[in-house]
């Protein structure tokens, strides 16, 4: 069932990564743009908790999960959000739908690969500071873009109980920023262009722990650490005067040579520790926390004297439960009802105000009769940002779907 259509939706989400705009928030403009959930939907439905050693869903975040695969597994999601934007002046409203992931895991007895594409970040946004008033100064913002990550890991099984592994990540994308600044009543403005081509190269690894506590109850524990990587960014910008109509359509009529220069973005490194209690195939319910390092990631053209990098924190709280898995006469009993509450410090400060991202997350793992592949529905419920310092406060709900896909590949054959 998978081999069907893996290559077409390979070369489908790979088309779309660069083409979708994954977010629709002005603080994308900031550092390499919004940070992506790196996980699954079964994950995200539980805030990101991630510690149960799972035979038949792959877990993006810690590559020790990979030599736990009992079966080959594809998977595939995305998300369709909508966003209410307020500040103290106005407000706003935005939807967007984008592709979150793909992956493949593979088991080979006690060692297990996993590769796969995963947009990492995500710029899009659309500004504004405009006046009625005639020769008022009046400036347009935009930003598309983002980065991509390839992944290839492997994890192996130490013991029955305990896994390590790792991956190495390629990064790669583009981020353009196009900004627009004139005069009121004056189709004569200048504008400023810049192109930034960003690639590199950095590794992740983890480990994973679970023991009986009793006859019903497990442990479970994960941890995982990103190792710090460096982008090179390659930049372009252009600077050139033109007139615009009345729809900001935009002639250039004399343009400056492009300045052409490099340079270097850090990934910091990233550690997270979750641990999770309960009966397998029945209920499960953890926590995780995560630190990392967040300066560094400002770019030549975003720049800002009142923007701060600090460090990112984040608490998750999350866990399922499974009626009767394995009951045949009622469907019901057979989902996966999932749930979680997140808390992040994002570690970007504007204004000397701190930019947080607290949300409401919930999902339902629909199985597919007559196998182990699932449909997975989520739903997350959120706020980041704030109206003080005339910032911009965002109420998001995102709807997402994933599929969870298992077949078995390498049989031996018993007869010729």
């Amino acid at each position: 069932m998978i081999k069907k259509f893996l290559v077409s939706a390979c070369l489908l989400f790979s088309l779309i990564s660069f083409a979708q705009e994954g977010t629709s928030s002005p603080y994308s403009f900031y550092g390499i743009g919004d940070i992506r959930f790196k996980g699954t939907l079964e994950n995200r439905s539980m805030a990101g908790v991630a510690v149960e050693q799972d035979s038949v869903h792959i877990n993006l975040e810690n590559p020790a999960s990979y030599s736990n695969l009992k079966l080959t597994t594809f998977s595939l999601g995305g998300t369709y959000g909508t966003k209410s934007l307020k500040s103290n002046s106005g407000s706003a409203s935005a939807r967007r739908t984008t592709l979150d992931y793909l992956a493949v895991g593979l088991p080979l007895g006690k060692l297990g690969i996993g590769f796969g594409l995963i947009p990492y970040s995500s710029v899009g946004y659309k500004i504004e500071s405009l006046s009625s008033e005639d020769g008022a100064t009046n400036r347009r913002l935009s930003g598309t873009g983002g980065l991509n990550k390839v992944f290839l890991g492997a994890g192996y099984k130490i013991a029955p109980n305990f896994s390590v592994g790792a991956d190495v990540h390629y990064n790669f994308g583009k981020i353009e920023t196009n900004s627009l600044e004139f005069l009121t009543n004056v189709p004569i403005g200048t504008r400023e262009l810049n192109t930034a081509d960003l690639s590199g190269v950095n590794f992740n690894i983890g480990a994973m722990y679970q023991t009986k506590i009793n006859k019903k109850l497990t442990a479970y524990s994960s941890l995982n650490y990103t190792v710090q990587g460096t982008l090179t960014s390659q930049n372009t910008r252009n600077i050139a005067t033109v007139v615009y109509n009345s729809e900001f359509n935009v002639a250039v009529v004399d343009a400056l040579a492009d300045q052409k220069t490099e340079t270097n973005v850090k990934l910091p490194s990233k550690i997270s520790f979750a641990a999770g209690i309960g009966e397998a195939k029945k209920w499960l319910v953890g926590g995780k926390i995560s630190y990392q390092k967040t300066s560094g990631q400002e770019n030549s053209y975003n720049k800002a004297s009142n923007v701060g990098y600090g460090r990112y924190g984040s608490v998750s709280l999350g866990g399922y439960y499974i009626p009767n898995y394995n009951s045949f006469t009622n469907y019901a009993k057979r989902i996966v009802y999932r749930g979680g509450l997140k808390y992040e410090k994002t570690g970007l400060m504007i204004n000397s105000e701190s930019i947080n991202d607290m949300g409401l997350t919930l999902g339902l793992g629909l199985p597919i009769t007559g196998s182990f592949s699932n449909i997975n529905l989520g739903f997350e419920l959120g706020k980041r940002g704030t109206t003080n310092a005339n910032l911009v406060q965002e109420n998001y709900a995102n709807f997402s779907v994933g599929f969870s896909l298992n077949d078995k590949w390498f049989d031996k054959r018993k007869f010729n």
